[in-house]
């Protein structure tokens, strides 16, 4: 399937393409970022004990972790 590109189509394809998408977002629940904000904040909180980036891996359980060495004598 060829991409769409948005600069090809008349104006009026343009026009209908942007109302839609006016439309879809007029339906959107919004809420203020203060409060949103927040709710973000108190789930990373929550779950940053969890988080490897955070916390680290456990070196038994590092998938990254050198098997073995290799030694040359």
């Amino acid at each position: 399937m060829p991409a769409l590109h948005i600069e090809d189509l008349p104006e009026k394809e343009k026009l209908k393409m942007e109302v839609e998408q006016l439309r879809k977002e007029v339906k959107l629940q919004r809420q203020q970022v203060s409060k949103c904000s927040e709710e973000i904040k108190n789930y990373i909180e929550e779950r940053s004990g969890e988080d490897p980036l955070v916390k680290g891996i456990p070196e038994d359980k590092n998938p990254f972790k050198e098997k073995s060495s290799c030694i040359i004598s």
